[in-house]
């Protein structure tokens, strides 16, 4: 299995922890987020790994290139970062996306338990993983999903529609990969289209009836965008320091082995 994550950005809400340091790069519990996260992928047998740079990109390469590149962990930079959003980051890895894959937010941390979810459950196409909660803001990047369905998805939704909301991972199978690059192909043609993010795509899909969700409320995840999500990060990564632990010492069965090897080639 593949995974792409989007790690082009500075993350300048995080200022000053940013100002010469990726948003990916900032430590949490001793490690940073890019870290964490190229941790729980490789314990859940992912195997080839890019991650899509652009801000402080020689920083981001040597990190991968010192601790992660023999477990298949690669870069891609998108020089254009400062000019566009996401959508042209994905568009960017869209050569990487011919067989199945995940798609990742370079500011998302989850537990191994969601990844597995996401893997066990997720439809024939595109699956969107999603969480609820009690209210969103405008900064949430809000859902509307009915069953297992995907309706909408948006940061302008409604909210007496909105019935959660995107955490920031995707899987795409089967015919989700071209489904996804020939309208990423579309959407990179349109007016506008640097002020976009991928997700407007994938709304597109689902108004269509191409895009399924997975609802993980109750696990350990949290996208960090600003200081004070800081301390919820670290609450999450304490929770992955503990399930890998577990799996590390063969608490849990299949790629765990493995997991527990490759954890300790990199300390």
């Amino acid at each position: 299995m593949k995974a792409i994550i989007l790690s082009a950005g500075q993350g300048k809400r995080l200022l000053p922890l940013t100002q010469s340091l990726p948003k990916c790069l900032v430590e949490i519990g001793g490690r940073a987020i890019l870290e964490w996260q190229l941790e729980v992928l490789c314990c859940c047998g992912v195997n080839d790994i890019v991650v899509v740079t652009g801000f402080q990109h020689e920083k981001v390469a040597d990190l991968v290139n010192k601790k992660y590149a023999a477990a298949g962990v690669r870069t891609l930079l998108n020089r254009d970062y400062q000019k566009y959003d996401n959508l042209f980051s994905c568009w960017k890895a869209s050569g990487e996306m011919e067989g199945d894959f995940i798609l990742l937010n370079g500011d998302t941390l989850f537990e191994p338990k969601v990844l597995k979810r996401l893997l066990s459950n997720a439809g024939d196409r595109i699956t969107l993983t999603v969480s609820t909660k009690k209210r969103y803001d405008s900064d949430d990047m809000k859902v509307q999903f009915h069953g297992t369905r995907l309706k909408r998805v948006g940061k302008d939704l409604p909210l007496d529609s909105v019935n959660g909301e995107s955490i920031g991972l995707s899987l795409f199978r089967g015919e989700g990969p071209s489904l996804f690059t020939n309208a990423l192909r579309q959407a990179v043609e349109r007016p506008g289209a640097e002020r976009r993010w991928y997700l407007s795509v994938i709304d597109e899909l689902a108004q269509k009836g191409f895009v399924s969700v997975v609802d993980i409320t109750g696990l350990a995840w949290c996208e960090i965008d600003f200081p004070r999500d800081l301390k919820s990060a670290e609450q999450v990564v304490s929770v992955i320091k503990r399930e890998l632990l577990s799996m590390r010492y063969g608490q849990q069965s299949g790629a765990a082995e493995g997991c527990g090897k490759t954890m300790a080639m990199r300390r």
